[in-house]
């Protein structure tokens, strides 16, 4: 949500004059019945969404990083060898997001996404199709952002319109909203039930609150799953194979606390190189174009010196279960590093994606590291409890990441992950990469009079 963002922070102000504040308890109300009728409308259709939003992916990144380069290889000259292929295509990718951007408009990022979900709601339609064309060339040039975000929020805006054309009270329409962003998750993430939490866990910093969207979001979140794999032929499961681990101990779970604050220590050093990039990019923010660009270059030479940043980050997570031993500890924190620097410089040039899986993979290559330098620690325990600990100090989604993880692990290991993932969100409360997650609550000033959402009007 992506993390396009959970995904990023930007300053940018995507058009959208017409959601404006409304009263919680202006509109029409659904009964029970009615809204599952409505989640499972959005879950159907979300499915669809993430089915068609596969094959374009899978087909342009076939295209731009199979058929081209070899078709191209042999018009390469002695002195200009085809590994430059890389930079290049990750710089033209870089130019035709700043195009469709220019073009387009500047579709919001997972803080605005956020930000929209608290008040007034919804999310607008209108900047779906920019999100659409520039999440796919964004993601098909190799940039490290991921499709989560940008499927967030095309199935979200479709929630928040369906609540639009039905007149329904903000309370109601928010809930839609959260179908469809579950929608998108529980298809991508091949977890349902995580995928529902996550989407529910994102708008805050500390726990869930709109608990009356946990039914129809799950319940969306299901069918939309059903749905992307009966269309796909993807498997049910755990899409990692990671070793199995022998029965978990009490010092199981205290390694899980230690990777926690480790992870948590990760995140941090994340967060400032996010914002140190962002300070940076700011010079350039008005110039399109050449910012994204710019961008695309940028990952371009990261990737030749570190070809394992390249992409998201979800495929690649395989690779460093299964061969990542072999880059030795040193090696590992410096692909990590590295990656950490392509998402910054991804998501700040414009590109539009996620960084869920991003951080997931940062996690995987550190926890890989400290179980070669400690061998105490199983190698499973140390990726998957970093996989969790970098993730929560960023999303704050405790208890949605945990679900996730063991899920997509395949992995008995939710003991050891909830404490490693518990362990970050605890130390990192007072950080924050999302400046827009906060209380239901609360409402800026600039939003207009604040309005005290009670549990009592949640649920008229």
């Amino acid at each position: 949500m992506s993390s396009t963002t959970p995904t990023q922070v930007s300053t940018s102000t995507p058009d959208n004059s017409d959601e404006l504040p409304s009263q919680p308890n202006s509109g029409d109300e659904l009964s029970y019945q009615q809204m599952i009728l409505c989640a499972v409308v959005i879950g159907i259709a979300g499915g669809l969404v993430a089915t068609a939003y596969y094959y374009v992916l899978e087909a342009s990144l076939h295209f731009v990083w199979h058929t081209l380069p070899d078709f191209l290889e042999p018009y390469f000259p002695a002195k200009f060898p085809s590994w430059n292929y890389l930079w290049i295509a990750t710089t033209i990718g870089g130019l035709l997001v700043g195009v469709t951007l220019y073009f387009m408009g500047l579709p919001g990022e997972v803080a605005f996404v956020v930000d929209q979900v608290h008040d007034p709601g919804r999310i607008s339609l209108r900047q779906t199709p920019a999100m659409i064309v520039a999440s796919l060339v964004s993601i098909a040039a190799g940039g490290s952002a991921g499709p989560e975000a940008p499927l967030v929020q095309i199935n979200g805006s479709f929630g928040g319109w369906l609540g639009k054309k039905l007149k329904l009270t903000l309370t109601t329409t928010r809930v839609l909203t959260f179908c469809g962003m579950s929608a998108a998750l529980g298809a991508f993430f091949g977890a349902p039930l995580g995928g529902a939490l996550f989407a529910l866990e994102i708008p805050h910093r500390r726990g869930l609150e709109y608990y009356e969207a946990i039914i129809p979001a799950v319940l969306a979140a299901i069918l939309s799953f059903f749905v992307f794999r009966f269309n796909t032929g993807l498997t049910i499961g755990g899409m990692y194979h990671f070793a199995a681990i022998p029965p978990l101990s009490l010092t199981n779970l205290v390694q899980g606390a230690v990777l926690g604050a480790v992870g948590a220590l990760i995140a941090v050093i994340f967060i400032v190189l996010f914002r140190v990039v962002g300070q940076l990019s700011e010079y350039l923010e008005h110039r399109r174009i050449l910012l994204a660009t710019l961008g695309g270059l940028s990952i371009g030479l990261i990737a030749l010196v570190f070809p394992q940043t390249l992409f998201f980050g979800e495929k690649e997570i395989q690779t460093i279960v299964q061969t990542g031993s072999t880059f030795g500890m040193t090696m590992l924190l410096m692909i990590a590093g590295a990656k950490m620097l392509a998402v910054c410089c991804t998501l700040h040039s414009g590109f539009r994606g996620g960084f869920i899986f991003p951080l997931f993979y940062i996690g995987a290559a550190v926890g890989l590291a400290i179980s070669l330098a400690v061998p105490q620690i199983h190698p499973t325990i140390g990726m998957i409890c970093l996989m969790a600990a970098v993730n929560v100090a960023v999303t704050k989604t405790p208890v949605s990441t945990t679900v996730i993880l063991s899920v997509l692990s395949d992995t008995a290991m939710v003991p050891v992950i909830v404490i490693a993932s518990f362990t970050s969100f605890l130390l990192t409360t007072q950080v924050s990469l999302i400046k827009t997650q906060r209380s239901r609550s609360f409402i800026p000033a600039d939003k207009g009079i604040p309005i005290q959402i009670t549990p009592e009007s949640a649920s008229a």
